[in-house]
Formats: C-alpha cells, sequence, structure tokens
C-alpha cells in the first residue's frame, strides 16, 4: 500500500472527532501539498512524498513503543487509537507547503559538476514548528491537553526550545515523550528505509 492510501485509511478508520472530514478534505486538496511534499531538504524523507511516508513511519513507531509492557504497567501509557493517530499522523503538518523545488550543482561519482533537483525550505506562515502543527490542526478539530502537548514538543530536547519547558511537558504528558522518541525512531532508522545489522550469537 502506498504512504497515501494507508494514511488515509488509518486516518478513516480512527480519527472521528468533529471536523476530521474537514481536515482530510484540506490534506486533500489543492491548497495542501501535504501528500507529496518531502519530510526535509536534506535529512530523513527528502524526496517526493516525503512528509507522509515519515507521518505514517511515525505512527508505527509510535504504537510499538507504546505497546511496551513497561509502558502500559509502569508509566500508564494507555491511550485511545484516536489520540495515537492524530499524534503521529498529524504531528508535521507545519512542513505543508514549505518546500520548494529548485536545481542546484553537485559533484557526481566522477567527480564531475552536474545539475540535480533540490528541495528548500521557505515557511509562508512562519509560527514555529510543533506550535504551528498544534494551530494548523486547531482550525478544524479540538485536540485534547495530552496531544496539544504531544505534538508541540515532539521535537524535544532537538527542537532549540528551552530545555525546562520540554522536561516539563515530558514530566506532564507522557505522549510528548512518547512521540519525540516515534519521531526520531522514524526519521533516523525507517522513513529512508535503513536496513538494521542485528548481531546473533
Amino acid at each position: 500500500m502506498n504512504p497515501k492510501n494507508e494514511f488515509t485509511e488509518l486516518y478513516q478508520t480512527h480519527i472521528h472527532r468533529p471536523g476530521a472530514d474537514k481536515l482530510l478534505e484540506y490534506l486533500t486538496s489543492k491548497n495542501s501539498d501535504f501528500f507529496t511534499a518531502p519530510a526535509s531538504t536534506m535529512f530523513h524523507g527528502d524526496y517526493d512524498c516525503g512528509l507522509v511516508t515519515h507521518s505514517v513511519d511515525v505512527y508505527h513507531c509510535l504504537c510499538d513503543y507504546l505497546s511496551r509492557s513497561r509502558c502500559i504497567s509502569h508509566y500508564n501509557m494507555k491511550y485511545s487509537d484516536e489520540t495515537i493517530a492524530i499524534a503521529a499522523l498529524l504531528h508535521d503538518l507545519c512542513k505543508i507547503n514549505c518546500y520548494k523545488k529548485y536545481m542546484r550543482n553537485q559533484k557526481n561519482d566522477m567527480g564531475e559538476w552536474e545539475q540535480v533537483s533540490a528541495f528548500k525550505f521557505e515557511d509562508p506562515e512562519p509560527y514555529g514548528h510543533g506550535e504551528k502543527s498544534v494551530f494548523l490542526i486547531g482550525k478544524f478539530l479540538r485536540l485534547t491537553n495530552e496531544e496539544a502537548y504531544a505534538i508541540r514538543y515532539h521535537m524535544g530536547f532537538s527542537g532549540g526550545e528551552d530545555p525546562r519547558n520540554v522536561g516539563k511537558a515530558f514530566d506532564k504528558y507522557p505522549l510528548a515523550f512518547a512521540l519525540h522518541v516515534a519521531d526520531m525512531e522514524a526519521a533516523h532508522y525507517v522513513d529512508d528505509k535503513v536496513e538494521l545489522e542485528i548481531e546473533t550469537e
């Protein structure tokens, strides 16, 4: 199943609160490039459809993380399917309409210069990162406090935030930490299909 179809299926299966249909309608409209945009300019998901691919990858990573017995029994991380889907699938809406294609010079394997397609970041609505995603989602559907904090602080300590606020958010809303872990796992190990070699005895 391609990422767009998987995203849509997960979204329609799990997200049902008022406004959900309107938000999906916006994501699929000509006013949004969510399903074709990259997730970054040169890091994870720096290719066409990288953003939706990353969003689906984060969903699966978050589900796996929250299924750990320790998360359930020790940390009481018990969330509805809807909350998990909202946090994971929508955490990076801030990247919609921010990446533009252009041509740049790059040396190939032979050491010769050639023009290659690349992306540059130009945010038409500079409202931050996690907070911008919360803002955009809020135009369509109401988030719970935990969902909003999780999306707001999904970059964790690497997002240029006041570390005291990040720590407080993680302490108060464990979903924020879980989403951060899932986001990092997807970005570093899954989005570009990096195969991890597991040593066996």
